[in-house]
């Protein structure tokens, strides 16, 4: 399968690409410096130099491909950003442009949401009373995003996460649709990146948000 993955130097990124390549899959990795990708990696896949904020930019690197992956997210902590709202805007063009109705995986969170996937305590305590305000500028951004996702042409599939560790894998997790995972408090990066890859190949996940935990 040919993919273009995006936020590929990240934590997540990094994972998904390394992973989507021992899986034998021909993968593009769009960064906006090749430097910060380990050279492991490089010589294993293409990789595309652009700014991922720039439709025309990226045009290159989403056609043709059978699935893009989303895994960009802000790096700025709890400050405002529109890191999300606005790649997943350019993203969007960008496969609009391609021909549309292309497939279209992203990151998202899943403490944004509190719904009757979690129990009692984190829905009415944990998430809009401490997670929610604490991360409300990351949230917002990422809700912006995912309406972006959810009214587009594409056949798109959101996957939240909740907190992410660098741990080893556990090469397990659990996964919810269209709901939260019960006591889903955490989930390591490299099985974050089996997720998404394994809802890539699932076509029953096309229109729905995937929520996955260890």
């Amino acid at each position: 399968m040919k993919l273009t993955i995006f936020g590929a130097t990240g934590g997540t990124g990094v994972e998904v690409v390394r992973q989507a390549a021992d899986a034998g899959h021909e993968v593009t990795a769009v960064v906006r410096d090749e430097s910060r990708l380990p050279a492991t990696l490089r010589e294993r896949m293409t990789v595309v130099e652009a700014d991922v904020m720039d439709p025309a930019s990226i045009a290159r690197a989403v056609k043709d491909c059978d699935a893009v992956i989303s895994a960009m997210g802000s790096r700025g902590g709890r400050a405002p950003t529109t890191v999300c709202a606005d790649s997943s805007r350019s993203i969007i063009s960008a496969m609009d442009a391609a021909g549309g109705g292309g497939r279209l995986v992203m990151v998202s969170a899943s403490g944004l949401a509190a719904d009757a996937g979690d129990d009692p305590f984190t829905r009415y305590v944990v998430k809009p009373m401490i997670l929610q305000p604490i991360l409300k500028h990351t949230f917002t951004d990422m809700l912006v995003a995912e309406r972006q996702v959810r009214a587009s042409a594409l056949n798109w599939t959101i996957v939240r996460p909740p907190r992410l560790t660098d741990k080893p894998a556990k090469g397990t997790y659990r996964s919810a649709v269209d709901r939260n995972v019960r006591g889903g408090w955490m989930i390591t990066r490299a099985d974050l990146a089996k997720a998404l890859l394994d809802v890539v190949d699932d076509p029953a996940s096309t229109g729905h948000i995937v929520s996955v935990a260890n």
